[in-house]
């Protein structure tokens, strides 16, 4: 057996560089900085040395003096969802052109890990938080002590009622349209597929869903409704319930991308066809409705600049702002394959 041992290189430091001149690290951060009070012949040292010894400035050292990090943190309940990795990543274009990094942290749906985010965040000394809320979160006194602790903080697509700037979508207006074409379609028996009753965005959405069949002046089944926490799993379990369900539905609404994979999957397992059988539309991303064939009537949302507003509002927060905003971007209906056409 052969051994091999290498040596990890310590990253080179201004106090290293004070050592090996025999002066003191206050010197060193003066020629480097170009200030004055250091002879031309020892910041000419002070340069060559550092330059030899490939000394680089740490930049949140730096700005833990001057009490910011010039980081901000991302919290999402699942990077994986392309809908949160796309928000993200304009999340993260904007920080970049005002300076910030962003350190991302996934709550993985669950309210413990997302309140294990937040402390990693706070003890990061993170100069703010963008995050949108796992399923499970019901308790918000993690956020009642951010804005206690004075942290900017800013939600994304699922809020609470809570004072924090926001960013959504007309989750009402969009559920509304989306069922109100069902309708229109042919449909009567409209199936409501949704996450936990408690999220301001299942309300919202069951809101514009119920706002329709009042409109048209159809019956509110309640077996047709199902509101749990949204996983693939649940959402096949839901459709197989409803779909043996003596008057079965002609249509679902599924209000998560996770739902509408799963209702495709009970409906196809079933023989049944999409969408002369029962159709089915829902919010999902352009790229997975062209996926799936036939390819999904959706809600088309605009994430890049739900990024984008989520960071602005962070930032005028932290340049002291103290409006608080609850912005809404208008989503619209992208009518496909797997509804039926009027």
């Amino acid at each position: 057996m052969v051994l091999t041992s290498y040596h990890v290189m310590k990253r080179m430091s201004q106090r290293d560089l004070a050592r090996m001149l025999g002066v003191n690290a206050s010197t060193i951060s003066r020629a480097l900085k170009g200030e004055n009070g250091v002879s031309a012949d020892l910041r000419q040292k002070i340069l060559q040395l550092a330059e030899e010894h490939g000394y680089r400035p740490n930049p949140f050292a730096m700005s833990l003096r001057y009490d910011t990090t010039r980081t901000i943190g991302v919290i999402v309940p699942d990077l994986a969802f392309s809908h949160f990795a796309h928000i993200v990543k304009h999340i993260e274009a904007e920080a970049r052109k005002a300076g910030y990094m962003c350190i991302i942290s996934d709550s993985n749906e669950h309210y413990e890990t997302e309140v294990a985010c937040v402390e990693l965040l706070e003890n990061l000394h993170v100069d703010g938080i963008i995050m949108c809320l796992s399923q499970e979160t019901v308790d918000l006194s993690h956020l009642t002590r951010l804005k206690e602790a004075h942290i900017p903080v800013t939600l994304f697509d699922r809020t609470a009622e809570v004072d924090f700037p926001s960013v959504t979508i007309n989750d009402i207006a969009t559920a509304k349209q989306m069922t109100l074409h069902l309708i229109d379609g042919g449909a009567r028996n409209i199936a409501f597929l949704g996450g936990p009753n408690h999220m301001k965005q299942t309300a919202d959405r069951k809101h514009g869903y119920l706002e329709a069949l009042r409109e048209r002046g159809l019956p509110i089944r309640k077996e047709l409704v199902r509101c749990t926490y949204a996983t693939f799993n649940s959402g096949l379990s839901d459709t197989i319930d409803l779909l043996n369900l003596p008057k079965p539905p002609d249509a679902i609404l599924a209000t998560y991308g996770l739902l509408v994979g799963s209702a495709f999957q009970a409906i196809l397992s079933r023989g049944l066809r999409i969408p002369e059988d029962i159709a089915i539309a829902g919010y999902v991303s352009d790229w997975v409705s062209e996926m799936n064939r036939p390819r999904v009537t959706f809600i088309k949302q605009n994430l890049r600049e739900i990024g984008r507003q989520a960071f602005r509002m962070l930032y005028d927060q932290m340049e002291g702002g103290t409006s608080v905003q609850q912005l809404i971007i208008n989503a619209h209906l992208e009518i496909r394959d797997s509804t039926r056409k009027i």
